[in-house]
């Protein structure tokens, strides 16, 4: 058939070996050839695995705390950790990371955070069986008779505080320091994390459509969302089950799940997690260093090279040396981005916000509503997380829907946040008072309630049992009083083993003004005010209802961090961002705002071999007030640079548009 015979719509098929060659999306490919969607279904498998198991370590920060006794800055720095790994190497893997592999890069720092995770959880293979102080039996020997908490045998033994030398294992014991582990192991964590988010972001910006870009970002988003979903069930979970489950008899535990002395199975998550990082490492491994792009996205590719082939690969790769040249320009280029600097400065103040609530919220529900660390963690990943993560899909839905540029985009975040901000005013409102503590915040009598110089655990009514000041084995009184011990309730008499132990002859029940006439106190903390159970649906409600609405305004923000910055500078600017985030909000806000929650504790608990351990109960009025009135006051300031960032992206978008109009006329002229 000749040229002037074929049909007019004829065209040449191509040969044999252009479509082995093929990899344009209007062309035929292999089977198994590696597509953007590909790379987007390991990308959301390995944001699964990381918010999982960062949502999971989150969980664990009271059962963390109690089991290494240490105080809440401390477990705040562990906290932290992952954020202090993440920015060792997050700039330079950022801009460098960008000129080789980037999804072999991607893999390798799956690896390293399946390696942190794991090394998380050796502390609890070498410290030995968790030992809490109580004075209830644990032995199931009917026969074995109790030394009553309040006699003379008991009173010298109980008259001065433990003395770490006198305890067999105290001169070389080193548990104290074990947390430091953790620590290590939260930071390799981070390291390995500082791959997946800037390298991931821009590979996706790099192949993918400017339409679909964020969409897919939202997906991915959304799914990575998901994953604390599963971290706080696993959390609560793992919460619920003895720390030394499978090696000691639970039929002896004398504490429940809502003892301030309870420590679940804090190490068996990060096992979990830590496979499951494991696995997400594999699928990086056989993927290309780039890909065909979506319907010819960039329209500047000439026909020529369309016609050869021409990939990102086929160039030829930049020296070290070159690339380093370029780093100090390139960064000075982005730091003094006016609309950059805006929304670092604006999420630096609303991250620090999201830290601070989404880190000591278990703990907030816990002190407040007088919640088990498993109950809170399971009420958190069934309500909040769903809530951010359809708020994040259907913001990545209005980014596609209606075509958002900049200034939409911020519209709809400023919007967003003060939405979501309104639904969390009412929360101050929803309050439990303090539990009746004899002696922290009631008088022994239970008449009047007391604060500051006030406090003091003696009485005349426990004065004779000579009581250890260091001592946290609360029971509840029938006066509806909590003494912090029976010894301190002035018991003299038990019965019952276990759980069961019911303490008699309490003189400091008998001298209280709301005395019914017994004088027995029973094991744990008396139960709180009914209305508590009612607040605390109401606070979970508005709280998933403020992290939809905050979620809304979230990938909105992160395709104005990509597109206000020139588009080398991408993956540089995330990089930058999340360091600069992560330095000013996940490693500082944990520490100062644990520090802040110190400041309101009541009663510390003490360690094996001496000096102060973890807090055992807190005051929960000022806790609120501290907990509530710093987030509010986070919010508020991140709005005022949020109206700058909208008042800058108008002056921008008018330049722009002026200049565009300038050209046009110039080009006029000219022709």
């Amino acid at each position: 058939m000749t040229a002037e015979s074929r049909p007019k719509d004829f065209t040449e098929p191509p040969s044999m070996t252009d479509s082995v060659k093929e990899s344009g999306p209007s062309g035929t490919r292999k089977c198994c050839t590696p597509t953007l969607k590909m790379f987007l279904a390991a990308l959301a498998f390995s944001f699964f695995s990381k918010t999982l198991s960062g949502s999971y370590t989150k969980s664990t920060i009271t059962q963390i705390e109690r089991r290494f006794e240490i105080s809440s800055s401390v477990v705040g720095i562990i906290d932290g950790g992952f954020e202090m790994g993440n920015l060792l190497v997050i700039t330079v893997v950022s801009y460098f990371g960008a000129k080789y592999h980037r999804p072999k890069l991607i893999g390798a720092g799956c690896l390293l955070m399946s390696l942190g995770t794991f090394l998380m959880a050796m502390p609890h293979f070498f410290m030995g069986r968790y030992d809490y102080e109580t004075v209830a039996s644990t032995s199931l020997d009917s026969n074995m008779t109790m030394l009553a908490p309040c006699s003379k045998s008991s009173s010298q033994l109980l008259k001065e505080d433990i003395i770490p030398q006198s305890i067999p294992g105290c001169v070389n014991h080193n548990n104290s320091l074990m947390w430091v582990v953790v620590l290590l192991g939260n930071m390799l964590r981070g390291i390995g994390e500082a791959t997946i988010g800037p390298l991931g972001m821009s590979f996706i910006d790099d192949f993918a459509r400017p339409e679909n870009s964020a969409f897919y970002i939202g997906c991915i988003h959304t799914i990575a969302v998901i994953g604390p979903l599963f971290g706080f069930t696993l959390g609560s979970f793992c919460a619920g089950l003895y720390v030394d489950i499978g090696f000691v008899n639970l039929d002896a535990v004398t504490i429940t799940p809502k003892d301030a002395r309870w420590v679940g199975a804090w190490w068996l998550g990060f096992i979990v997690a830590g496979g499951l990082s494991l696995v997400t490492a594999l699928p990086f491994c056989f993927l290309p260093s780039s890909l065909p792009e979506e319907q010819q996205k960039k329209k500047e590719h000439s026909i020529s090279s369309e016609n050869l082939h021409i990939q990102p690969s086929a160039e030829p790769k930049p020296s070290l040396a070159e690339i380093a040249k370029d780093f100090g320009p390139s960064l000075k280029r982005l730091l003094t981005n006016k609309i950059f600097f805006l929304i670092l400065v604006t999420n630096i103040l609303i991250f620090n916000a999201f830290i601070i609530l989404i880190t000591f919220t278990p703990k907030f529900l816990e002190q407040q509503f007088g919640q088990s660390a498993s109950t809170a963690n399971f009420l958190i990943g069934v309500t909040c997380m769903p809530a951010v993560s359809l708020g994040i899909f259907f913001s990545g839905y209005i980014m596609k829907r209606f075509k958002l540029d900049m200034l939409g985009a911020v519209r709809v975040s400023f919007c967003a946040s003060i939405c979501g901000c309104l639904c969390t005013l009412p929360f101050f409102a929803l309050s439990c008072k303090n539990l009746d503590i004899a002696g922290l915040t009631v008088s022994y009598d239970g008449s009047i309630s007391i604060d500051g110089q006030e406090r003091s655990l003696l009485s005349t009514c426990n004065l004779d049992c000579s009581c250890s000041l260091s001592q946290w084995d609360p029971v509840c009184g029938e006066n509806g009083v909590t003494y912090i011990s029976p010894c301190f309730a002035g018991c003299n008499s038990t019965s019952g083993i276990g759980k069961n132990t019911t303490f008699h002859g309490c003189s400091c029940l008998k001298s209280s003004r709301l005395d019914t006439g017994k004088s027995s106190a029973v094991l744990g903390q008396c139960a709180r005010e009914e209305k508590c159970s009612t607040m605390l649906y109401i606070f979970l409600a508005l709280h998933s209802l403020s992290f939809f609405i905050f979620s809304l305004g979230s990938t909105p923000l992160y395709i104005i961090l990509l597109r206000c910055v020139e588009p080398e500078l991408k993956s540089l600017s995330v990089g930058v961002f999340m360091l600069l985030l992560r330095m000013l909000g996940g490693i500082t806000a944990p520490i100062y705002f644990g520090a802040l929650i110190d400041a309101t504790c009541l009663k510390w608990g003490s360690r094996k071999c001496g000096g102060k351990g973890a807090c055992r109960m807190y005051n929960i009025e000022t806790f609120r007030f501290l907990f509530l009135g710093l987030i509010l006051s986070l919010r508020l300031a991140g709005y005022i640079f949020f109206w700058i960032l909208n008042i800058q992206i108008k002056k921008k978008l008018r330049n722009d548009k002026k200049a565009a109009e300038g050209l046009e006329l110039n080009v006029k002229q000219n022709s």
